[in-house]
């Protein structure tokens, strides 16, 4: 757990110190903060797939110690760089770059690990204790990234940072639990290892669905992301500090789900929850558009911490299933496969929102993608897990 409290805290923190150095000591335009973000989330496109046949050539808590260290490097470059009048916007493009490698590999072997720490029983209680921590980070994260850059300048904060992730380094290395050393991959298979992910995820009549499902989710609720400052700053008129304030309230929706996943599993069943925990909350979403700059703001506050609850709820109970069903040697690639399926998406829907937004309108475009997102769950009624209660290792594609 601390290891977690390290990396979530310290990568919200550095989600946004980087960009602020970017624009305070180099003076970035937009596109280039743009470019620097999209160098963030390139890893999980480019080497999404492969990452998972890697994973799984190696023992997954040596993988998560190696991707710390690299941001231990990475996180003293940046400050020792502009210590010495070299830093540029190359230098941080490459740090983003290689910093998103670092988390596409630690993240892969994390939910990898998992079931050999807390095993298969105890899935639910694990998961939403990482998941409470990472709500946390991002609630957090931000104004504590905002306190260190106004004290000791992002060099300074971004410095701090590899210090947050060679604890982490110092946590993993005292876990007691060991692995087995995975049995080696013979030269040229990691294109077969690849299609093995692949065909398991795409094979398998739940998994499919929920990839599908948790795709479109992703899509509509980030295109929802992309344009919420520019829709309550331009459109509902709020200002800075209250859209920060606003904003920031949805994460007390993922604390919330996070905190009673557990207890509502055991009430109504993991697999049923894994549907109803969208269903119920994602047409709240449709609350969102109705905000004005008077009493309706509350609209947008309350459809933003259910339907985060909601998301956070499913996003728990869903990686819990597939961890569950999948066979321990393919744990990796099918995590890969999965976060390449639905978070690919990701750079789309920035796309498309500010399409939609541009001949649409932007409170047109948040009524679009709420309503898209209020029918996503019930690609899941079409699946077997509408009949079932709990997840079940014997479950079979």
């Amino acid at each position: 757990m601390s290891t977690h409290i390290c990396n979530e805290l310290g990568g919200s923190i550095t989600y946004v110190a980087l960009p602020l150095m970017a624009v305070l000591t180099l003076h970035a335009s937009a596109l280039q903060v743009g470019l620097l973000s999209a160098a963030e989330q390139a890893a999980f496109l480019v080497l999404g797939l492969p990452a998972g046949a890697w994973v799984d050539r190696m023992r997954r808590r040596n993988v998560m110690i190696a991707a710390d260290l690299l941001r231990v490097v990475l996180l003293t470059a940046v400050p020792v760089a502009y210590l010495l009048d070299l830093h540029s916007m190359a230098l941080l493009y490459t740090t983003a770059l290689l910093l998103g490698c670092a988390r596409l590999f630690g993240d892969v072997a994390d939910q990898s690990y998992l079931p050999t720490l807390v095993g298969t029983d105890s899935l639910i209680s694990g998961n939403s204790k990482l998941e409470t921590v990472r709500s946390a980070a991002e609630f957090g994260g931000p104004g504590i990234a905002g306190f260190l850059v106004q004290a000791f300048g992002a060099a300074g904060t971004i410095a701090s940072q590899a210090v947050t992730s060679l604890a982490s380094v110092v946590f993993l290395g005292s876990i007691r639990a060991r692995e087995e050393r995975p049995a080696p991959a013979a030269r040229g298979d990691l294109l077969k290892d690849i299609r093995e992910g692949l065909s398991f995820v795409l094979g398998h009549r739940i998994l499919r669905l929920i990839a599908l499902n948790t795709a479109a989710v992703n899509l509509f609720l980030s295109a929802i992301f992309a344009i919420n400052v520019l829709f309550l700053t331009r459109t509902v008129g709020l200002p800075p500090a209250a859209v920060g304030w606003v904003i920031t309230m949805s994460t007390l929706g993922a604390m919330a789900g996070a905190v009673l996943t557990e207890r509502l599993s055991k009430a109504v069943g993991a697999a049923r929850l894994t549907w109803l925990s969208l269903l119920v909350t994602a047409p709240f979403g449709l609350l969102l558009p109705l905000a004005e700059k008077d009493w309706r703001i509350g609209l947008f506050v309350l459809g933003s911490i259910v339907q985060s609850a909601g998301v956070t709820v499913y996003n728990i109970c869903q990686v819990t299933y597939r961890q569950t069903v999948c066979p321990p040697g393919l744990l990796g690639r099918m995590t890969a496969t999965m976060r390449f399926l639905v978070w690919g998406v990701l750079p789309l829907s920035g796309l498309m929102a500010g399409a939609l937004g541009q001949f649409a309108g932007v409170r047109q475009t948040m009524w679009i993608c709420a309503a898209a997102l209020a029918l996503a769950p019930l690609v899941l009624l079409c699946s077997p897990l509408r009949r079932m209660r709990d997840f079940e290792p014997s479950d079979t594609p």
